[in-house]
């Protein structure tokens, strides 16, 4: 039997936190000498093939110059072990401190881009910044991963996921259905 819900009404601005489409990732950049990592609870699938991620990054935030100016960046995946880490990302600031070493986080040589992978991270996608027609209004950034980088296993790592109001949703467990889904051109 379907399920229904009694409701009320929710400030606008909240919305986010029934939205957010994927795990929690810290971006690392790197501009001329510069090296920075953030925390990132909001991005999106653009597109399959080219693989495309749409972004939002406030231009207050030390990451979004460094994006910017260098048109590159790496979405690396943590997961829940790493917790502290994120958190403690997100509470600071590259303008005055150096992630890498405050964190004990690896960095280590991209294939394709400047920016850093960070070693402990579950995944790392180098990106670079293909459309900034959104920046000037949306701060918006459209990247194309130009390499991805993937452990062997797990084949489904548990990743965080920003609820907002310092709450995370730990992924859960997968529910496969062979068979019944049928990808179709809508």
């Amino acid at each position: 039997m379907k399920k229904t819900y009694r409701k009320k009404d929710l400030p606008v601005a909240d919305i986010r936190r029934y939205l957010e489409p994927g795990p929690t990732v810290l971006v690392s950049s790197r501009w001329k000498d510069t090296v920075n990592i953030m925390t990132m609870g909001w991005h999106t699938v653009m597109e399959f093939s080219p693989s495309m991620i749409g972004c939002m990054i406030t231009a207050a935030n030390y990451s979004f110059e460094l994006i910017r100016k260098s048109g590159e960046c790496v979405i690396n995946i943590p997961t829940y072990d790493m917790i502290d880490t994120v958190i403690g990302i997100g509470n600071c600031t590259g303008a005055e401190t150096d992630k890498f070493s405050a964190f004990g986080l690896t960095a280590v040589a991209a294939e394709k881009v400047k920016a850093p992978l960070i070693k402990e991270c579950y995944a790392n996608f180098e990106c670079k910044v293909i459309d900034k027609h959104l920046l000037p209004k949306y701060n918006f950034f459209v990247l194309e991963v130009v390499k991805a980088h993937v452990a062997t296993s797990p084949k489904y790592p548990t990743t965080v996921h920003y609820r907002g109001d310092a709450t995370f949703m730990i992924s859960g467990k997968n529910i496969a259905y062979p068979g019944k889904f049928k990808r179709q051109n809508l």
